[in-house]
């Protein structure tokens, strides 16, 4: 059962979105960031207020994913990737992006917060960061 309503060109789109933005991080990486990006389209606060469907959380402006501006993007997804988007689209959560609502890959380490929401872990080579209960209850 999904947990966001979505159309099968969204599922392809955030396979798309998730191998661009973590292939080098193996099926994992791609889950964690497919994670944060469901995050985003199932909660209603902070940045992600008026994001109700994949395709505005993946091209959200200001505030969205920089690898939507590459040519990388832009490849088609791979049915392994296809199989991993259905996995976050279907509730899968792992950790440490179970309720992120962010990431980065930062030049050094990872910071204990970012825009002043807390650092929940880091995968590889990203650093992943979850709001506050009080922030945002509709993520947890």
């Amino acid at each position: 059962m999904a947990v966001v309503r979505h159309k099968p060109e969204e599922v392809q789109l955030l396979a798309r979105l998730m191998r661009a933005e973590a292939e080098g991080e193996g099926d994992l990486g791609m889950l964690l960031v497919g994670n944060v990006s469901i995050n985003r389209v199932r909660v209603d606060c902070l940045d992600f207020k008026d994001i109700r469907t994949i395709t505005q959380m993946v091209f959200q402006s200001p505030g969205g994913y920089e690898s939507v501006q590459k040519p990388y993007f832009y490849q088609a997804a791979r049915a392994r990737d296809i199989q991993l988007a259905r996995q976050v689209i279907a509730g899968k959560r792992y950790s440490p992006a179970e309720f992120s609502l962010w990431f980065y890959r930062p030049v050094n380490t990872c910071s204990s917060t970012w825009f002043n929401q807390p650092f929940s872990g880091q995968y590889k080579n990203h650093c992943f960061y979850q709001p506050t209960q009080q922030n945002c209850p509709s993520v947890f």
